[in-house]
């Protein structure tokens, strides 16, 4: 897979589609006293407003994104594990029915058939506490996730365990700031390139939708990521000579609503927030 340069000639065969998506509600932002009795600070689920909402945007992108989505990755926090599994529940119903979607908890039967799912730790939040709170950080600065029981946790027969990851393990803690940013367009760029036939899903933490913003749109810098936010992006992939080489990603700014708020570099604040909270 190719994608080091711009592509001048010929038409696309296809186009690749990735969304990055935040994660839910996260508990420990509506229940503070969670902290201070929980095993795993740095590691909060989702409030049970993060599950509802997760599924709903599942079922939502379901019927707003106009393409399948075929593979998901996720970062190894439970918030996004969670968020996961709800909006797979969403987006793969085997019944389009709204009454049968509010279950949550991954109870409602999805067609397995279509989607895989991996853990890809260069997804993970950013290590330092710009983003972990000092308080609920790891001493050690090991996150001690177990990669078999969080894959447990997503529908059966979804899980893809064949897939080589982009980091084989949890970067170091402390991250600069700028080596988060750096890991997140890598992770991005990497993971698309690494199945430049199909649509992929990435569940990841506020700082890596905005990058995904960020880095292909220039000259903007984000301020604020919703829950459950995304990013939608999109390349022309060509198939030249048996192999595939792929265009530069573009950000899709008019389809559904993204809950992303930036200012570009000027004197105009952009909202592009339609109606996520």
């Amino acid at each position: 897979m190719d994608s080091s340069g711009p592509i001048t000639q010929g038409s696309p065969s296809r186009y690749q589609n990735v969304v990055v998506m935040r994660h839910g509600d996260r508990m420990d932002n509506f229940v503070p006293l969670w902290v201070s009795t929980a095993t795993r600070p740095w590691d909060p689920p989702l409030f049970e407003s993060g599950l509802t909402r997760a599924l709903v945007t599942g079922r939502n992108l379901r019927k707003n994104l106009g393409f399948p989505i075929h593979r998901v990755f996720v970062s190894p926090f439970l918030r996004c594990v969670q968020t996961s599994v709800e909006v797979i529940s969403g987006l793969f119903a085997l019944v389009d029915d709204p009454n049968a979607l509010t279950s949550g908890g991954g109870s409602v039967p999805i067609d397995t058939s279509k989607v895989k799912v991996s853990i890809e730790y260069g997804l993970c939040e950013m290590l330092n506490n710009e983003a972990i709170r000092p308080q609920s950080a790891p001493r050690d600065g090991e996150f001690g996730f177990k990669v078999s029981e969080l894959e447990a946790l997503f529908p059966a027969g979804t899980v893809d365990r064949s897939v080589e990851p982009v980091y084989n393990e949890m970067p170091k803690w402390p991250e600069q700031v700028s080596q988060s940013r750096n890991r997140y367009a890598h992770v991005v760029k990497a993971l698309a390139d690494k199945y430049p036939t199909e649509n992929l899903l990435l569940v990841t933490h506020g700082e890596g939708v905005g990058v995904a913003l960020s880095e292909f749109m220039k000259g903007v810098t984000v301020y604020e990521v919703e829950y459950c936010a995304y990013a939608l992006l999109k390349r022309p992939i060509f198939n030249i000579d048996e192999s595939y080489t792929a265009g530069e990603f573009q950000v899709e700014t008019h389809r559904g609503h993204t809950g992303i708020r930036y200012i570009p570099l000027g004197p105009t604040i952009t909202d592009e927030d339609e109606g996520t909270k």
